[in-house]
């Protein structure tokens, strides 16, 4: 099975069309030949981790030197080709998860995510980001009444079993749903906080901020293997192998994602690089329509559906497009090629407004650009995150299976309490389940399959 690396080009999302001056920045000519911390990977993950990093160690003390290595530009992978949301999960995946690990660790999950919402909408502010990021309340629309009724029931169990964060969850009935959504045959829907935002702007701001404190980044500098240092003097254990030299480090941070199994084996098929299509949709000045204020998930079952995301420049996010290719394992399964763009997930897009919501249908709106990403799916559902299992010095942060945005910021906090002062993972707060362990890697579970109408789908939570 060929590994799974970045390839060189790919297409060119809405996000990445105004790229920052340090797109493809490089801080030195050449890569320095030994850094206490080496990240892999210039995304969401690689940035927050080392902007953690750097919070926990004062302005007046030294801090340890860090190399950010990147294939491509920066933030050119999922990060800066999602959908833009910044959606916790307080019913969804949290029922199942709550059926399986038990209540508690359901409710560790559904808290997490919530904080994302305002304490990255806090940073922002504190920050002054200009990445247009927005709180605003999410409608989950569902379009099955057998499925509805089924999460229905599990969000109901959720509040009977006192979880807080589902309480926060409004739930409108079918009689209600297609008023209250503006979606056609809406026969139910969920509502509560959540966000959107630029993607690509917030990462560049953290890439930026970290250069300022003598971070090095090289950016199309492809990592090609991590393995020991030959060097018994040194304590920098570990050698990372790349397309412009090697570099030594103490400590490797794996912030790759879909990628990883290419350089840690081990997380083959435990991590497993999912392609998705997303797209932006114009709407042209023209008769008066319903105005979109909130994000939107339309969903059919469980694995059919779509999420939008409307921008203050009147244009719509919307990815999804499923059906044409869900049944096509080789056209998105295990696939890390995001040089492409099925034309049978392209065509999906076409006339979306108009078929899918109340008073657009003389509208005009049309698809102005269409993109693929490679997501990261974990075959347990769950990010892996902590101290690589039999390797020490390595770390991980990776596998958020296309729903990374309400977790990585304070994932990334909590492991980079585990780098700087050698935190366990059950002290830093994060969700038992992220943990990356052994158990998990020698599980033969791959719930990314478990649902795929042929096979027995896709359990990303948009």
């Amino acid at each position: 099975m060929p590994k799974p690396f970045p390839v060189r080009n790919g297409v060119t999302s809405f996000w990445r069309t105004e790229p920052h001056s340090l797109d493809s920045h490089r801080s030195s000519e050449s890569i320095p030949e030994q850094s206490d911390i080496v990240v892999i990977g210039a995304g969401y993950a690689g940035a927050s981790v080392v902007h953690h990093i750097l919070e926990q160690i004062p302005f007046t003390s030294q801090p340890p030197s860090i190399v950010i290595l990147e294939a491509r530009q920066a933030c050119s992978g999922a990060t800066g080709r999602n959908g833009g949301h910044m959606k916790p999960d307080l019913y969804n995946g949290i029922s199942g998860i709550a059926a399986e690990h038990g209540v508690e660790a359901a409710a560790e999950v559904a808290a997490f995510e919530a904080r994302h919402v305002h304490s990255i909408k806090d940073f922002v502010e504190k920050e002054k980001i200009a990445c247009d990021y927005t709180v605003t309340k999410a409608v989950d629309v569902q379009l099955d009444q057998g499925y509805s009724d089924k999460l229905k029931d599990g969000y109901d169990r959720l509040v009977a079993s006192g979880l807080e964060p589902t309480k926060q969850a409004q739930y409108i009935d079918g009689g209600n749903a297609q008023k209250f959504s503006g979606v056609k045959g809406a026969v139910g829907c969920f509502t509560y906080d959540a966000g959107h935002v630029w993607p690509y702007k917030f990462v560049l701001h953290l890439l930026e901020k970290a250069i300022s404190r003598g971070v090095n980044l090289q950016t199309h500098t492809a990592v090609s293997g991590v393995s020991r240092s030959t060097s018994s003097t040194s304590s920098h254990h570990w050698q990372v192998n790349t397309s412009r030299g090697a570099i030594v480090a103490k400590v490797v941070v794996l912030a790759t994602n879909a990628y990883t199994s290419a350089l840690a084996p081990q997380y083959q098929e435990k991590i497993i690089p999912v392609r998705g299509t997303c797209s932006r949709i114009i709407v042209p000045p023209g008769p008066m329509r319903p105005r979109l204020e909130k994000t939107y998930t339309l969903r059919r079952n469980g694995w059919d559906y779509d999420y939008l995301i409307p921008r203050a420049d009147g244009s719509i996010i919307v990815g999804g497009a499923r059906p044409p290719i869900i049944n096509q394992l080789e056209s998105w399964y295990n696939v890390s090629d995001d040089s492409v763009v099925l034309q049978r997930a392209a065509q999906y897009f076409d006339g979306y407004m108009q078929r899918n919501f109340v008073g657009w249908e003389d509208s005009h709106a049309y698809t102005d650009r269409v993109w693929t990403g490679i997501m990261g799916y974990s075959s347990d559902g769950f990010p892996h995150i902590g101290r690589v299992p039999g390797h020490d010095g390595q770390f991980i942060l990776a596998g958020f299976t296309g729903h990374g945005m309400p977790q990585i910021f304070l994932a990334a906090e909590g492991l980079a309490k585990m780098i700087v002062a050698g935190t366990e993972f059950m002290d830093t707060g994060l969700p038992r389940l992220f943990q990356t362990t052994q158990a998990r890697l020698d599980s033969s579970r791959n719930q990314a399959l478990e649902n795929v109408p042929t096979l027995g789908s896709l359990q990303a939570r948009p």
